[in-house]
């Protein structure tokens, strides 16, 4: 299968976005004291848990959907040279 420039790109960054919004809210879950998070205790909740779950498969989907696209913008680049 061989991806456009156009689809290429856009995986790209929306596996570059998709690195930064889930690495940020982690960093925030981590940092979190509305009481949500962790309880009175400073343990962790449901809430993180399943959060922090929710955050980590989907920093994996960016990555990959990420990596799909970086490999179909080299392959776009080197068809266009060679």
């Amino acid at each position: 299968m061989k991806l456009s420039r156009a689809v290429s790109v856009f995986l790209l960054a929306f596996g570059v976005w998709s690195v930064f919004i889930w690495t940020t809210f982690v960093k925030n879950l981590f940092e979190d004291v509305s009481g949500l998070a962790f309880d009175a205790a400073g343990d962790p909740t449901g809430y993180f848990w399943v959060h922090l779950a929710l955050a980590v498969a989907s920093f994996g989907l960016g990555v990959a959907v990420g990596l799909i696209g970086l490999r179909g913008f080299l392959a776009d680049r080197r068809a266009r040279r060679g």
